[in-house]
């Protein structure tokens, strides 16, 4: 019986659909999914298997123009997270095309060390037509020579199976690197994190939820069986404190049922949550906050 296990690397410009595709893969829900761009920080690893091939996904952070300190930060990781892997596949969005955006990673693969195998998934196929699929693929292979070209759909489903098996028979042979039912390296308390984060993120609005981070505190195994998790989110102003809260606090305790109901169904047992909000102006400054969220402070340097 020949093994086989390796790292994937899925990148692509925020939105394209990298933590669907992620999800969909792997079985279960381990990058959060969100309509606003840039959610993911961390890199994120969801492992799945195929047959006798071990797949381990690195849902890089979504390729941008960085302007902030966690922006370049977020860059980094997701080059690094291709660099690093042994397969990368770029997402791209079907409706959107050829943008500034796809151009500068198509650029940027260039410099991806040689013998990495790269493929092009173009996504969210249902929303535009053939003919325009056919020459969208066409274009992206005239600027760069991609390995294989996927047609697929994350959300629904479509083309996913036929690039899980491609990848699966691509990756280099050796043993499994993770426990068969490990879905993902991330420490539950960063995955807990997140999952509240994904909740803040939906509720909130314009610019406040890229100022703001979730750290679990702690985290106690019960007698009975269940589990209390304490979490802090982070603010930068104190102003930020009070949308957080909402009207008589309506709008964390929203905030606290989604993600202590949703924590209680990916761990499969009863979730005692307690939220507290604090603002520390200069989070978007400190080396700790950004270990935390597995990205690298020097990175960030202009």
């Amino acid at each position: 019986m020949t093994t086989r296990a390796g790292f994937i690397a899925l990148i692509g410009e925020p939105n394209a659909g990298k933590s669907t595709l992620t999800n969909r893969m792997v079985g279960a829900k381990v990058s959060i999914v969100t309509h606003k761009v840039q959610t993911t920080r961390a890199r994120i690893r969801g492992v799945a298997m195929e047959g006798e091939s071990q797949l381990i996904f690195v849902d890089t952070p979504g390729m941008f123009q960085p302007r902030r300190r966690l922006d370049r930060a977020m860059v980094a990781a997701a080059w690094g997270g291709a660099a690093d892997a042994d397969i990368v596949v770029l997402l791209v969005e079907a409706h959107r095309g050829m943008t500034d955006g796809v151009r500068r990673i198509l650029e940027g693969l260039q410099d991806i060390p040689k013998g990495r195998k790269i493929a092009l998934a173009i996504n969210k196929i249902d929303r535009v037509k053939a003919e325009d699929l056919l020459q969208l693929s066409k274009s992206l292979n005239e600027e760069f020579t991609f390995l294989n070209t996927f047609m697929i759909s994350a959300e629904k489903g479509h083309g996913v199976d036929h690039l899980r098996e491609w990848i699966a028979a691509e990756l280099p042979e050796g043993p499994w690197l993770y426990p068969e039912d490990q879905i993902a390296d991330l420490p539950m308390r960063m995955i807990a994190a997140e999952m509240t984060r994904e909740k803040l993120t939906l509720r909130l609005h314009q610019e406040l939820p890229y100022q703001l981070t979730v750290e679990t505190e702690s985290w106690q195994e019960r007698d009975d069986g269940t589990a209390r998790i304490d979490q802090v989110i982070y603010v930068a102003r104190d102003g930020h404190k009070g949308i957080i809260l909402g009207h008589k606090g309506e709008t964390i305790k929203a905030i606290s049922k989604a993600s202590r109901e949703e924590l209680t169904e990916f761990l499969g047992r009863k979730v005692h949550l307690f939220l507290q909000i604090k603002v520390r102006e200069n989070w978007l400054e400190e080396k700790e906050r950004y270990s935390e969220m597995g990205l690298n402070f020097k990175d960030g340097n202009a």
